[in-house]
């Protein structure tokens, strides 16, 4: 059952690109594809779905041209408890990704139509961040923000200004597109500058080193490597008090998730989660950024919050689409239970 936002001002808001998924259906490659399952999707409205399902109120805002394909993606966002008030409206086309899934032998891909979306075409001035931020205390974005556009980048910008100079607190997933970043900049020349007041962040080894240049043993355990990743981060982003990351490994069919928090200089690590079956791995870390925001936002223990992050990122690849449909009962009954196939009636 839903448990829809508590009434109030929202606790955080949320800034990315609004998209359409069209998911290839029946496991078919694109060359085979007859017909395509639409979602909702967007790596910042993904965590915002999952943090209103577990009783956070949130805004979430973004550009999108006023036709009735935005339009039915907003309702959908509205019935899962999120506010919408502060979308903009404008220019022409919604961002379009394109899915094929995956299996234990080939890889999931992803085709991007984000040309000369209403959100790639955003310019400085198009959104009041005064307006939109005003008593707020998280504001989150990621790297995908910054990447679809150099105004989205200057946008980006823009809200960061206005969210250090009200004291809000700053999240950042770090979100590293390889093939979105065609405008001219490496994400070296615009991500850094852009962090340098994140004070919560989710990141991956990968990310990490294309952003910073940060490198760890690979011959050491993922534990090890977060620790050296961590590190190192702290020394280039000097408000930096917590950081996160999920890590996935594969064993014959067998999935092994796990995640890692740095908290204000402590290290907490989860259980390694064994995922017998993966339905959808996209939005699972989307999920994961979610449950951590969860857990400081309801002032959990640091062991808490990572447990919390990473049973969200576990549970959500069980469900098709990128939104964690997900409820705090069925949580807590995970965290406690692990992975079972026991039927609740």
């Amino acid at each position: 059952m839903l448990q829809t936002a508590s009434p109030g001002a929202p606790r955080l808001a949320a800034f990315g690109e609004f998209m359409l998924r069209l998911h290839s259906m029946e496991g078919r490659r694109f060359l085979q594809a007859g017909s395509y399952q639409p979602y909702y999707a967007g790596a910042e409205a993904n965590t915002c779905v999952l943090l209103s399902r577990l009783g956070i109120p949130v805004r979430y805002i973004t550009r999108l041209p006023d036709n009735d394909i935005a339009q039915a993606g907003v309702q959908q966002l509205s019935g899962q408890g999120v506010d919408t008030s502060h979308i903009v409206y404008g220019g022409d086309k919604m961002g379009v990704y394109f899915t094929e899934q995956g299996n234990g032998i080939r890889s999931t891909r992803v085709i991007y139509d984000r040309d000369g979306s209403s959100y790639a075409r955003l310019q400085p001035g198009i959104i009041d961040w005064k307006k939109s931020l005003a008593g707020v205390p998280y504001f989150h974005w990621s790297g995908i923000s910054a990447a679809v556009s150099s105004g989205a980048a200057d946008v980006c910008e823009e809200a960061l200004s206005v969210a250090r100079q009200e004291g809000i607190t700053i999240s950042t997933d770090f979100n590293y597109r390889t093939t979105l970043w065609k405008y001219g900049k490496h994400p070296r020349e615009v991500m850094p500058g852009l962090m340098k007041y994140t004070r919560v962040a989710v990141a991956d080894l990968d990310s990490a080193a294309v952003y910073f240049g940060v490198q760890t043993d690979a011959a050491a355990s993922l534990e090890e490597r977060f620790i050296q990743c961590s590190k190192a981060l702290r020394e280039r982003l000097p408000h930096l008090e917590v950081l996160a990351m999920s890590f996935r490994k594969t064993q014959g069919i067998q999935h092994i998730y796990s995640g890692a928090l740095l908290y204000k200089g402590e290290y907490y690590f989860s259980p390694r989660l064994e995922l017998p079956f993966v339905t959808d791995q996209i939005g699972s870390g989307d999920a994961f950024t979610g449950g951590m925001l969860y857990g400081l936002m309801t002032d959990a223990m640091p062991q808490q919050i990572i447990d919390l992050a990473t049973a969200c990122g576990a549970v959500k690849q069980s469900i098709p689409g990128d939104w964690a449909l997900i409820s705090k009962g069925e949580l807590d009954q995970f965290i406690q239970n692990g992975v079972t196939g026991r039927i609740i009636r």
